[in-house]
């Protein structure tokens, strides 16, 4: 066993008989820790550890934890002390992002009591990623797998013996066709910026939907469709699953949600009147992993703490309370008195590793789902603003020889189409001398979608860019801004989408001083504005940066002009409607 072994003093014959007969029956019930104390001197001081982790987890780390603490487990001669928390992976990664000055799209501020532990077991490795992905100094050398759970579609067992379970396998396509073109299947999630298993659900569905002949138009319909039935937290998803065994209330309940096996067998440990299959389609989502993190800059004294407490974390005993709390081991099978669910296989394969050619890809997919996950579902009053300046007329060489102008309104149109009723937005161009001395040009006010959107697209599908104008940016700037700020709506995010390809060189319109001061004068706290803007190309972003500090929003390179559309989707997304 791990830890380190003294000389042990001598021990009465009797006494190491009776001893020895301990030992055999210690040994069987994986009890030898609490032996080896019984015959070496105690640990002395203390050697403390803080753990995260989430709360299905946390009672069989804790229990680990309580485990060691009888044993007197010691490391360097002192008694390890291990605290650990139950916490919600979200909350965590905020309370590491804020650490940076950062934050993660969709995640927002920790809540007021999250610390910052010494290790995090975030429920899912996508967790570590995102934070990585926006903090690249916060990457943790090495995060092993503790515990697993697969992803399930988690529906009432007669709503999945209608489909053909357990014996018939469910498909993902399948899945996403019975919830974009009929009505009885109500859908739900869990937010999926917060929530692994949301988000694993997600990737599926965005997964099976590229794969449609119109992939955005069913990527879009599919967004929308889990929208309508999400949820912030777990516990709501599953108290809308019907509570009544008789038709109507199935029939009016919630059908399905990507949810884990664990939470599936939680749920149904309670005895509900309308236990719960999971289907396990293929290809399987990401599983949660629960990946053993320790942070970055700790004490070598706790590094220490924590690496003991892994070797304790990766024996069969402690398989066996994962298996307790309906989780399985990190080899994908279960341990001794688990409740296997009906239709599970025994075994689940292993996930890739943390270091695998495939995790960049797959951040990259994360973030670019959330990105647009977020731009469907937060409600907006915005304005979008576009540059038809001449130097919009320049074709872009890695789009197929399309202008700026172009790649730059087929993202709007792509954006547009993300957008639901729901949404308020307006359009302008600019340039200089668009409407007499003004730089900009009003082609729609602000207004709903809802009536809205063919005139939009049709006034997007005719804008040209002046050949002989100049950028305007500043005025633009300004005027937008205080346009928005006119009528702002307290329920929803208001924001400037501003997309050039030039620096201002309108030497007859306000100085970048004169804009900067203008601002800091008429923005209110208690109202605040979005500036969100897009470069195209070579654009000099410090002065942008400026003006977005004192608005909230920021700015957005696309170095190269074909990549304008993803970049228009992770702007929206990181919307927050408090200055940054």
């Amino acid at each position: 066993m791990p830890g380190r072994h003294r000389n042990v003093r001598r021990i009465h014959p009797v006494t190491s008989a009776i001893a020895a007969v301990f030992a055999v029956a210690l040994v069987a019930s994986g009890g030898f820790l609490v032996y080896r104390q019984l015959s070496e001197p105690a640990c002395s001081g203390e050697a403390p550890l803080t753990v995260a982790a989430p709360a299905e987890l946390a009672p069989a780390l804790q229990e680990t934890a309580a485990a060691l603490t009888a044993q007197k487990a010691e490391v360097d001669g002192a008694c390890m002390s291990v605290q650990v928390t139950a916490a919600d992976p979200a909350d965590v990664a905020a309370a590491v992002a804020a650490l940076r000055g950062l934050s993660l799209t969709g995640v927002g501020q920790p809540s007021g009591s999250t610390q910052v532990p010494d290790v995090w077991i975030p429920d899912s490795a996508t967790w570590l990623a995102r934070v990585s992905a926006a903090a690249p100094n916060t990457a943790v050398q090495e995060a092993p797998s503790i515990a697993r759970s697969p992803i399930v579609v988690a529906m009432p067992e007669p709503a999945a013996t209608g489909l053909g379970w357990p014996s018939a396998k469910l498909t993902w396509p399948a899945l996403l066709q019975q919830m974009t073109s009929g009505t009885k299947l109500h859908v739900g999630i869990v937010e999926p910026t917060r929530d692994s298993a949301g988000l694993s659900g997600l990737l599926a569905m965005a997964s099976a939907a590229s794969t449609s002949p119109n992939a955005q138009a069913a990527t879009t319909g599919a967004l929308r469709s889990l929208a309508a039935g999400r949820s912030v937290l777990r516990q709501d998803i599953l108290a809308r699953f019907p509570r009544a065994n008789d038709p109507a209330a199935i029939a009016s309940g919630l059908s399905a949600a990507p949810l884990s096996e664990q939470a599936v067998i939680a749920y149904n440990a309670a005895k509900p009147p309308v236990p719960l299959a999971g289907l396990y389609l293929e290809p399987a989502p990401i599983a949660l992993d629960y990946p053993y993190a320790v942070m970055p800059g700790i004490e070598p004294e706790r590094q220490a703490t924590a690496a003991r407490l892994l070797e304790a974390l990766q024996t069969p005993s402690f398989r066996d309370r994962l298996a307790k709390v309906g989780l399985r081991g990190p080899d994908g099978g279960f341990g001794a008195g688990a409740t296997t669910p009906r239709g599970a296989p025994e075994v689940m394969g292993a996930p890739a590793p943390a270091a695998s050619p495939t995790a960049a890809t797959t951040t990259a997919a994360v973030e670019r789902i959330l990105s647009t996950w977020v731009a469907v579902t937060l409600p907006a009053r915005m304005l979008a603003v576009i540059d038809v300046s001449g130097s919009m007329l320049q074709q872009v060489a890695t789009a197929g020889g399309a202008t700026r102008a172009q790649v730059t309104l087929e993202a709007a149109r792509r954006g547009l189409g993300l957008f639901d009723d729901s949404w308020a937005v307006g359009l302008w161009t600019f340039s200089t001398e668009m409407d007499g001395s003004k730089d900009y040009k009003q082609l729609m006010p602000i207004g709903p979608l809802s009536s809205n959107r063919t005139g939009m697209l049709s006034k997007l599908a005719a804008i040209k860019p002046k050949p002989t104008g100049d950028t305007g940016l500043y005025d633009t700037i300004l005027a937008a801004y205080q346009a928005v700020q006119k009528d702002w709506d307290p329920g929803r995010v208001n924001s400037v989408v501003l997309m050039t390809d030039g620096d201002n060189d309108d030497d007859n319109g306000i100085s970048h001083d004169a804009l900067l001061a203008k601002l800091k004068e008429i923005a209110d706290p208690a109202r605040p504005i979005q500036v969100v803007i897009l470069t195209i190309g070579d654009v000099s972003t410090d002065p942008l940066n400026k003006i977005t500090k004192l608005t909230g929003g920021g700015v957005f390179s696309a170095k190269d002009p074909a990549k304008i559309g993803e970049i228009f989707l992770k702007a929206i997304s990181l919307r927050s409607g408090q200055p940054s």
